[in-house]
């Protein structure tokens, strides 16, 4: 059965409400502070799991306007940063950056050892590494055809995309768990009291439940800046494509947003900040919604042994690493804690994840400026930087000559 794209659209929407009302419903899983787009994309993946198992029924999605929906998410969190805020936070972004390369690193060293250990090719080790953990769907993809086209790896792009996803799902459950554990440590008295007050100073990201005044003219305005990052970023990609400098278009994109936002803002013309929240938060559960709903699990079944304990020790890694690193290393109070979730989200999934985890703590325990100032950049445009330089250090290795 092929679902058609608006079809899809209004799927992605009630599953935003489907995980509204888990989380009503289950105290259990507010607890564990879910997003809701993960609490509801996985009912569904679950169901059309059961489906294709014993109905031998598969639905399939045109997922036309997820990538798009993606891009738009990059796009907002470049119009949202502004480098003078950034400059604020050296010092903080510079050392969460060192702790995110630390993760990429030993990620490899995981992967690629397992990989010898089960005595099957260490390319697979970073596969179930840095490539697709880290890296997400895009990168896995894109390294999985480097692969197989220059070191003979059969099926490396399925089994990338297979690791990503996994990735995906567990960045998104693990965040709230971690972030809830780590509260306990700290004792209550250490959030902030203002759960439900809005912070003018908010970012884009930060208050996803605010209501956020705008008028047309404004949002018009915003829609033509996002579509031209999209446009030129698009454009950039593909001149790029193929040589050293080559980066995936929703790193373009985000780089293309990032110069505009600071050229207006620069010429006394800022962007319409109500307007950016907005499409923000709108792109981003439609996004997160329509990545999880689609989701192949009986593909992730299908991995084999090797593959499937190396992710699983990826996943012990990633808990382990959160509570005596990330935590540790960015200070050990509650703006820690919500990095830490983000660091859940993007180590193992992607930004958005990140983004939804984040949003959940918050919404729960209140705000973080510092979190949402340095994890979208961080985790949408500086990790890509590091991991590829990491990759290619790790070819690099005698293992893989």
């Amino acid at each position: 059965m092929t679902v058609s794209v608006y079809a899809t659209l209004v799927a992605a929407s009630l599953v935003l409400l489907l995980g509204n009302r888990l989380l009503a419903w289950i105290p259990q899983l507010r607890a564990w502070t879910i997003p809701e787009p993960v609490a509801g994309g996985l009912v569904v993946a679950l169901v059309l799991l059961a489906l294709h198992a014993f109905a031998h029924f598969d639905v399939r999605f045109d997922t036309a306007l997820q990538t798009p929906l993606m891009f738009t998410f990059f796009a907002t969190i470049g119009l949202n940063a502004k480098l003078a805020s950034l400059k604020q936070g050296g010092p903080v972004l510079v050392r969460f950056l060192a702790v995110v390369v630390g993760l990429l690193i030993l990620q490899n060293v995981v992967g690629v050892g397992l990989a010898l250990a089960f005595g099957i090719d260490p390319l697979y080790g970073l596969l179930g590494g840095s490539v697709s953990l880290a890296g997400g769907h895009g990168t896995g993809a894109a390294w999985g055809a480097v692969f197989t086209e220059h070191h003979g790896l059969q099926s490396a792009t399925e089994a990338a995309i297979a690791c990503a996803t996994f990735g995906l799902v567990m960045g998104g459950i693990l965040g709230g768990p971690v972030a809830q554990r780590l509260m306990k440590r700290l004792g209550s008295a250490s959030a902030p009291a203002d759960t439900e007050t809005h912070a003018p100073d908010a970012y884009a990201f930060e208050e996803p439940r605010t209501e956020q005044a705008t008028t047309p003219a404004a949002f018009i305005d915003t829609v033509m800046l996002i579509a031209f990052s999209l446009w030129v970023g698009e454009l950039i990609s593909d001149a790029i494509a193929g040589s050293a400098f080559e980066l995936p278009t929703f790193v373009c994109v985000l780089f293309v947003a990032v110069l505009v936002s600071n050229g207006l803002a620069w010429a006394g013309k800022p962007v319409a900040a109500h307007a950016v929240a907005l499409i923000a938060n709108v792109s981003l559960a439609l996004f997160l919604a329509m990545a999880l709903m689609t989701l192949r699990l009986w593909d992730l079944a299908a991995l084999a042994l090797p593959v499937a304990t190396i992710l699983l020790a990826q996943t012990v890694m990633m808990v382990v690493y959160a509570f005596y690193v990330t935590f540790r290393a960015m200070g050990s109070d509650y703006d820690a804690v919500v990095l830490t979730a983000g660091h859940c989200g993007f180590g193992l999934g992607a930004t958005p994840t990140a983004i939804a985890n984040m949003q959940a703590v918050t919404a729960r325990f209140g705000h973080s400026h510092l979190a949402f100032l340095i994890v979208p950049m961080v985790a949408a445009f500086f990790i890509d930087i590091a991991n590829a330089i990491v990759i290619q250090l790790f070819l690099r290795l005698p293992v893989f000559h």
